[in-house]
């Protein structure tokens, strides 16, 4: 992207707009080098955004924005519900709520090096990974119900966990407002089968070393250690979530047409939130995010019984879950004094500032945790809440690397086994069902997450606390 299209407001952020029929300006956090990385279609659907009714201050991009399905994934933008805002789905996405958490072990390295390759085989025994995959569980329709009302709270309750991962857990584990009734019967039946399993794509659970450490005030509240192992889940709501996504754009297609919305691109599919159709959106997209929660938690709960096989009386605290791909009814400071927004953040993810009072104590005075998940080879980052005196793009922040290549020409470009092999060679043990899915997330046809973080860190999206290196990864 040709960064002479934008103004340059200081080092990482640069404004386009308004013009035409949009309604705010567009920006994107990034240094110049990813700026002109970025595809122009991600201009293109910031514009776009900016057109949407009820939006407030811009339309925002993060350093690891690329082309998504409406939105561009790295996306944010907040619309207020009393000025005609509205809900898109598109601006969600259709793996609702994919997030990120981390355990702590309290492991050195050496410690799991005698072991490495059975710990490794045996995770990948018990995690469910890879396309359509099924795990142990099957619900019922009332298991169902409580589970899409109820999150990672119903799975602690069900015995996939501690009462003490709720209290890291974004809203404690159990996102209200929820309406199981708003989800589709075929939405249902995806999930029916595939609670506690991984997925495919970019969904992993990797054992990793804490190998830098930035801010060692921070990372000492955190429990990072250099030195220690930790566990990383990435994973969402699976089968639930895409259906929701797709059941729901058809009908907001319908619904911006009768009320007079004009969409620059049916991909942009919306209602307004008072609407009919905008509440019931937003109770089954509030259901698909306790399915990850859920989801995310009872993955946790069988890593834990690998872990606990091989280092009998080892817990894996939960230092924090973090979701990207949702919409968040949040209060936040504008121009015109405190506003209740509907934040939306498409593979971006909250970032709350230190003493911020949604922040679980004893991590308030620090900031929230930012789990920021690199490709398979290059690790991945703990980043805090800015200490800024305000916060940029509604405090959010980026979720990860981001694709640099699609997946079609990662297929042309690399070859999974060697994939496989080269990491291997680093020290590297990667357990995958499906080399094809090695090579599209092959480590190359990622952005570089260092640069991607040192732009967040630059922007005062987010700060650098530790840096994160993998020695296990179980993927899809």
């Amino acid at each position: 992207m040709d960064p002479r299209r934008f103004e340059r407001v200081d080092e990482t952020t640069w404004r386009y707009g308004p013009e035409g029929a949009m309604r705010v300006p567009a920006v994107i956090y990034a240094t110049e080098p990813l700026l002109r990385e970025m595809d122009e279609k991600v201009l293109e659907q910031l514009r776009n955004v900016a057109t949407l009714p009820g939006i407030v201050e811009a339309a925002f991009a993060m350093p690891d924005a690329h082309w998504g399905y409406g939105f561009p994934i790295g996306g944010v933008a907040a619309f207020d519900p009393e000025r005609g805002g509205v809900v898109s789905a598109g601006g969600v996405g259709f793996d609702i709520s994919c997030g990120v958490r981390t355990h702590l072990t309290g492991l050195r390295e050496a410690d799991i090096a005698a072991v490495r390759e059975r710990l490794a085989d045996e995770l990948f025994r018990t995690v469910p990974a890879g396309l359509g995959r099924r795990g142990r569980i099957r619900l019922d329709d009332r298991a169902m119900d409580a589970m899409l009302a109820g999150g990672a709270a119903w799975a602690v309750a069900e015995g996939y966990g501690e009462d003490a991962d709720l209290e890291r857990i974004e809203e404690r584990g159990r996102t209200a407002g929820a309406d199981p009734d708003a989800v589709s019967r075929r939405a249902r039946e995806r999930q029916r089968e595939e609670m506690g399993t991984l997925g495919s794509g970019n969904h992993y659970l990797e054992v990793q070393v804490v190998d830098r450490v930035e801010d060692e005030a921070t990372a000492r509240a955190f429990g990072l250690r250099p030195g220690e192992v930790v566990v990383t889940i990435h994973c969402g709501s699976r089968g639930l979530g895409h259906q929701i996504g797709t059941d729901y754009l058809r009908e907001m297609a319908r619904a911006a047409e009768r009320h007079g919305i004009r969409l620059p691109d049916r991909e942009l599919a919306c209602a307004p939130v008072r609407s009919e159709v905008g509440r019931r959106y937003l109770g089954a997209m509030r259901a698909g995010i306790n399915c990850a929660l859920a989801n995310r938690q009872i993955v946790a709960h069988l890593a834990r019984t690998v872990f606990a096989r091989f280092f009998p009386g080892i817990r894996l605290p939960l230092l924090f879950d973090v979701s990207h791909n949702t919409c968040k009814e949040e209060v936040h400071a504008t121009a015109e004094g405190p506003r209740r927004l509907f934040v939306h953040r498409k593979g971006a993810t909250r970032a709350f500032p230190p003493e911020h009072p949604d922040i679980p104590e004893p991590l308030r005075p620090w900031g929230q945790p930012v789990l920021i998940g690199g490709s398979m080879g290059t690790g991945s980052w703990v980043l805090a809440g800015a200490r800024a005196d305000g916060t940029r793009a509604f405090a959010s922040a980026v979720h990860g690397a981001g694709r640099a290549i699609s997946r079609h020409r990662a297929l042309r470009t690399f070859r999974g086994e060697q994939v496989v092999r080269a990491l291997a060679e680093r020290g590297i043990l990667v357990r995958s069902v499906s080399l094809r899915g090695v090579a599209e997330e092959a480590p190359a046809a990622y952005k570089d997450v260092d640069a991607v973080v040192e732009a967040a860190h630059r922007a005062g999206l987010a700060r650098k606390v530790a840096h994160l290196r993998p020695l296990i990864v179980i993927k899809g």
